[in-house]
């Protein structure tokens, strides 16, 4: 899910080239005409959220037309900085990855789009800003939440996630789900983000990565390794020689917990009615918590997905694209989101409503709660140190999971590489 130093030089070697070859005027005007934008997306048989925003916006604005320009999703930045450079790039840009804002900002490939006016409420706005300046605006803000499969749960007689739960309960659940017959309580995904995310929100408020001290991670990792050891969940390593899917895990019914995303429930909305997972009553919680003092506002992470304007855009598309830009921030783009199970930025209760709409979303409320009410601070905070950070991290993450070297140990061994291969001001 990472990416590696290597890759984070390379997409900053050719901003550099973009930075050197280009001038764009970022100054707004009226387009005397038609006008169509690109806009760049990825696996858009499968990712609807790129057409559906763009027909949204022609639909209000008809004189404006969205051409999409798909990229491999496995190297998208690196495509895309590429086509900047070369003077092919697209009108908007989307921002895959928070960690690589930077890159494209210090390319000088992102106009100032501190003008567009957002509405009160949505989420993510930050990760954009470099220096008070905002180069992109969010439209999606996924975040992690407890998938549960309510059948199973009823099977070994333990009670529902209820929305207090801490990371003992849920480890105490596991077990329980294990020895009720369930052939795992929960599933942790190879991910780091699954062990390292969570501990980065909880108990440094986002600030964690960043920091060069990574001992708070400590209790996380002895948690999952307990876990393993267990039995309550799947090792690193069978996971790993597997190639196990979380998709797989849950959707298959070889786990009865499993901390994910809300990309997830479109995804197991549509598997369920494709016949590709189980069908199975299931919801979703609150992810569990350090303690009892942030259940009524759970602390979670999740990183926003956004659009910027390339800084070479014609002068005649500015407006253009600045309106597009405000139109999927805002109400009616979260809304046709929402309606295909995507979690926009933007959530309130109109929102929410047309969300948990969709044929085959959970209906409970605990649900609607989980999924619209929490604090989310970033994964990925915006630095350009941010990728080189995380390839380290997630080095720490497959030594530690995989049973090859101490938590203590990985830890300092990370400690180290940070403070000798990156540096931290």
């Amino acid at each position: 899910m990472k990416r590696k130093l290597a890759v984070a030089v390379g997409l900053a070697a050719v901003a550099s080239l973009t930075l050197a070859a280009c001038s764009g005027d970022d100054s707004p005007s009226e387009s005397s005409g038609p006008v169509t934008l690109t806009l760049s997306g990825w696996s858009l048989e499968t990712t609807p959220e790129f057409q559906t925003l763009a027909d949204g916006f022609h639909e209000e604005n008809p004189d404006i037309t969205i051409e999409l320009k798909e990229y491999d999703p496995s190297e998208y930045n690196t495509l895309v900085t590429a086509d900047l450079a070369a003077g092919v790039g697209p009108d908007i840009i989307t921002q895959k990855e928070v960690k690589y804002v930077t890159t494209f900002q210090e390319g000088g490939q992102l106009m100032d789009v501190s003008d567009v006016e957002l509405p009160d409420g949505i989420a993510g706005a930050d990760s954009y800003k470099v220096d008070g300046v905002s180069y992109a605006v969010p439209y999606r803000n996924d975040s992690w939440v407890l998938f549960y499969n309510k059948a199973m749960f009823d099977a070994a007689g333990v009670d529902y996630p209820d929305g207090s739960w801490t990371w003992d309960d849920y480890a105490d659940a596991a077990a329980a789900l294990k020895a009720g017959g369930a052939p795992y309580g929960a599933y942790t995904h190879r991910w780091q983000s699954v062990i390292q995310g969570f501990a980065n929100s909880q108990e440094t408020q986002g600030d964690g990565v960043l920091s060069g001290d990574y001992g708070y991670m400590k209790s996380f990792y002895e948690r999952a390794l307990q876990m393993q050891n267990d039995g309550s969940m799947v090792d690193f390593n069978t996971s790993s020689a597997n190639q196990l899917t979380y998709q797989g895990e849950f959707g298959k019914q070889d786990a009865a917990m499993m901390p994910m995303g809300t990309w997830y429930v479109a995804t197991l909305i549509a598997q369920q009615a494709s016949g590709d997972s189980d069908t199975f009553d299931w919801g979703i919680a609150p992810i569990p918590q350090l303690d009892s003092s942030t259940t009524d506002e759970p602390v979670t992470f999740g990183d926003p997905t956004g659009f910027g304007i390339n800084a070479n855009i014609d002068s005649s598309k500015v407006d253009a694209a600045k309106a597009f830009l405000a139109y999927a921030a805002g109400e009616k783009g979260a809304s046709s989101l929402a309606a295909i199970g995507i979690t926009p930025a933007l959530t309130n209760d109109a929102v929410v409503d047309t969300y948990f709409s969709v044929e085959g979303a959970p209906t409970d409320e605990l649900s609607k709660f989980a999924w619209s009410t929490h604090v989310v601070y970033p994964e990925n905070p915006t630095s350009s140190k941010t990728a080189a950070i995380q390839g380290i991290l997630g080095d720490m993450h497959t030594a530690i999971m995989s049973g090859s070297t101490s938590v203590d140990d990985a830890i300092s061994q990370a400690e180290d590489r940070v403070k000798n291969e990156v540096g931290l001001d």
